[in-house]
Parts: structure tokens; sequence; C-alpha cells
């Protein structure tokens, strides 16, 4: 039976290639069709997870998605998007044009597998996927544990949602600066990880994974807190829903459809986090409709599951609900918006979430990037108690980081005024103004 079924998935697959070869993609990219848009056209033989590519190659250049038309039905895709920059302006860079031509076209037909989730090793560095309940100081706590056993963080993504936080973390050994490949060494990692990860918390609800694989890291955090099940509303979040996207699923029982319907705030990557969703729920979209011209987005779906059925039940249908809430939710970064810009060292992430811990400061999301030996961090922080933060912390945190290295960015409203006394406290006074830190905290090296 193994061997039946081993050739008859080798057959499907060869059967896939010979459909593509013979019906390479083909993309059209044009800046005349619209006024104020480029529109990207793109055919191809149809696939399970090509219309992900596709929003996937667009949303990774922050590209900005204002209208979408999809079509799929039968052994053909047809894309229209009309996107612009990040300036609302038409796409005429050359280069970005021709990356999206090799991406999409004739030269990726066959390798499309390059851009999935966890497929290719790298020794660049080691890869490290978080999963557990979200508390005040857990991301300082995983710093402070992976400068110990000098892991350098050279990138890294932070999502929380629904008492829930997921995490991405590129380490490299701090003396080869490439990928960690001892295996005891790895062991060590992932447990001491695992047990930051449960604190006090013993009923197991906590996951580290250690690898090589290259990884789409916002793809991944999805599915990350997708398998932790942070779609399950809470109580309080029950409560809340004046802020909840207005999602709706509705068959349409003459075409064999469930038809899927979004209206929410629009933001940046919005269209991939509901693709990205649907498509790892095992749905397949076969016509789609996405208008974000506007400060709303409007977004309809008319999918099947992977089987060829709609929706089945009710039950299916609440979790394809809660399910896209959460896609949409995950990524909005609740708090104040702080960005830190400097010279990239061993436990510099350690450092500073460090103080924002010692100063009530909750992170609920960040991004930290590393380029040319300069550090790119953003972190979105709100009061440990889930309250706007206190400016005279804020103040008090970026004189002792230093004013030009701390920038607060985003709305002046996520501040409240400084209260007559702060209750900040520095234990670790004038940290990025000596270079003495360095002998601070955990000193014991790793054997």
């Amino acid at each position: 039976m193994e061997l039946n079924m081993s050739f008859s998935h080798d057959s499907d697959d060869e059967y896939e290639k010979l459909i593509r070869r013979m019906n390479p993609p083909r993309v059209v990219i044009d800046n005349e069709a619209c006024k104020n848009a480029t529109v990207i056209r793109v055919d191809s033989a149809n696939k399970h997870g090509i219309l992900l590519e596709v929003v996937q190659v667009l949303t990774d250049l922050n590209l900005i998605i204002t209208k979408a038309y999809i079509s799929s039905d039968g052994c053909w895709f047809m894309d229209v998007f009309n996107v612009i920059d990040q300036d609302g302006n038409k796409i005429t860079d050359e280069g970005i044009v021709d990356y999206i031509t090799k991406c999409l076209g004739p030269e990726a037909c066959f390798a499309s597998s390059m851009r999935s989730v966890g497929v290719k090793p790298s020794m660049d560095h080691t890869v490290i996927e978080l999963t557990g309940s979200d508390r005040p100081g857990l991301l300082s706590e995983v710093s402070a544990v992976l400068t110990h056993l000098k892991c350098n963080v050279v990138n890294a993504e932070v999502w929380t949602h629904n008492t829930r936080a997921a995490a991405v973390m590129q380490v490299t050994d701090d003396e080869t600066g490439g990928a960690i490949t001892d295996p005891d060494r790895l062991s060590v990692i992932k447990e001491l990880l695992s047990n930051v990860l449960k604190g006090s918390n013993k009923s197991g609800l906590a996951k580290t994974v250690v690898s090589h694989d290259i990884t789409h890291t916002e793809r991944r955090l999805h599915q990350l807190m997708f398998a932790d099940r942070d779609y399950e509303r809470t109580e309080d979040d029950s409560l809340d829903e004046r802020r909840r996207p207005d999602v709706s699923v509705v068959n349409w029982y003459d075409k064999d459809y469930s038809v899927v319907t979004i209206k929410c705030k629009d933001r940046p990557k919005l269209l991939f986090d509901t693709v990205c969703t649907l498509t790892d729920m095992q749905y397949v979209v076969f016509h789609a409709n996405i208008d974000a011209e506007g400060p709303e987005a409007y977004q309809e779906y008319y999918i099947r599951h992977i089987d060829g059925s709609p929706v089945k039940s009710d039950a299916e249908r609440e979790r394809v609900i809660q399910c896209l809430e959460a896609a949409i939710k995950r990524r909005v970064s609740e708090g104040l918006k702080l960005e830190l810009c400097t010279t990239d060292r061993i436990g510099l992430l350690s450092d500073v979430t460090r103080i924002f811990r010692e100063n009530s400061l909750a992170v609920t999301r960040a991004e930290v990037t590393t380029k040319a030996g300069k550090a790119l961090n953003t972190f979105y922080v709100r009061d440990a108690s889930g309250c706007i933060v206190d400016a005279k912390t804020i103040d008090a945190i970026r004189q002792t980081i230093g004013q030009t290295i701390l920038k607060v960015k985003g709305n002046p409203d996520d501040l409240k005024p400084a209260s007559q006394e702060s209750p900040t406290r520095f234990l670790f006074g004038g940290l990025f103004k000596s270079r003495s830190f360095v002998n601070f905290g955990l000193v014991r090296s790793y054997s």
C-alpha cells in the first residue's frame, strides 16, 4: 500500500511538472493600465498554494496591494493585482520589476519550493522557534539565556496574541559567527529555553524547536500560533466586540462554494495574513475580490476545502471565522513603538529587554534585524498591567540607553502624561555609556 501511495504521489508530481512545462507562468507588469497603481497580471497552471506564493513575493517587497482579482477555476490560475510602493507611487524601479518577473515567471516555475517554509538547510545561522504563554519579561528572559549560552541573535520576530507568544529567532555562534552544529549544545539550548517558556506553568503548553531550516518568518509565525490555538477566544476577548473584525462565512449552494467576507481596518500585509491562514487551513481560493483603496479593507473569497467540499458545519464555520480573526489581529501592533538603532554586539537584545522589564514594560511585538554591523530593532511596548506607558518612564529609559539610540515612534496617544513620581528604577545605570556593563549579569560561560 505504501509503495502504491508513493508511486501515485510521484506520478501526480510528474504530471504537474509536465503541465507547467507546457504552460509556463506569464507575468505582465503594466504601468499604463491604471492611473494610480501598477497592474501586475499573473497567469499560470494552477496548484494549491500558488496564490499565497504570489502574494508573499509582493508583500516581501513591502508593496501595497490596493486591489486584486483572483480566478482559478479548473487548471488555470489568473491573478490581477494593483500595487503601489510605500510612498503611494507606481513601481518604476527596474530592479524590483525584474525581481517580480523572475520570482513569478517561467524561471521560478520549478523552484517554487525555495519560497516555501522550512525546505532548505542553512549553515549561516540556527533557527529557534518558540511558543508558549505570554507574560511580561518573557523576551528578556529568553534573550538572557541565549546570551548566557554565547548565542548572538541576528534576526528575530516576536508576536503575542490572546495570552500566547510565538517567536522565530535566527542565532549564530558567538565565536564562529556561523550556525551552531554541536548536538549537545543544541540540546542544552532547547532544554533551557523550554524551561523559560514554561516558567511556573508546568502544563506543558510550551514548545521549542531548533533547526537549520530556512523559513519564511511571518508565515511560520502564523503556523506556530495557529498550532498553539491562539484563535480560541478568552473571556476578555469575547467582551471586546467593537474591536473584532467583521468576518462572515456563508455557503453558496448553487456553485458549491463557501463565501468568506472580511471587513476591517486596512493595514500593511493584511492580504498576506488572511491568504496564509486559509492556505494553511487547507482551503483553496477559487475566486477573490480585494479592495483596500481606502482606510477600510474589503476581502471576499470563494473557497472549498482541499477535499473539494465547502464548509460543512456550524462548528467548522465558527472555526474559520475565529482563525481569520486571529490572523488579522496577530500583527496588529498594540502599544508604544520604540525604534533602536546602534552598533550590534553580543547581548544587546538581552540588555535592552532587561531594561524594559526592570521598568515594568511588556513587549507585545518585536522585530530584530542586523545589517552591516548595525542593530535595527523595533519594539511595541505596554505597561506590564496592559495600560498605556508613562511618558516619564520612557524618558528615563531613553536617557539610560541613549536619546539618539532609542526613539519613540507612532501615536502620541500611546503615551500617558508623566506622573509626579515615576516608579522607574534602574539596576544598571548608564548601561550604554560604559563598557563595564559586559561584566554584569550571567557570566558563566557555556562548556
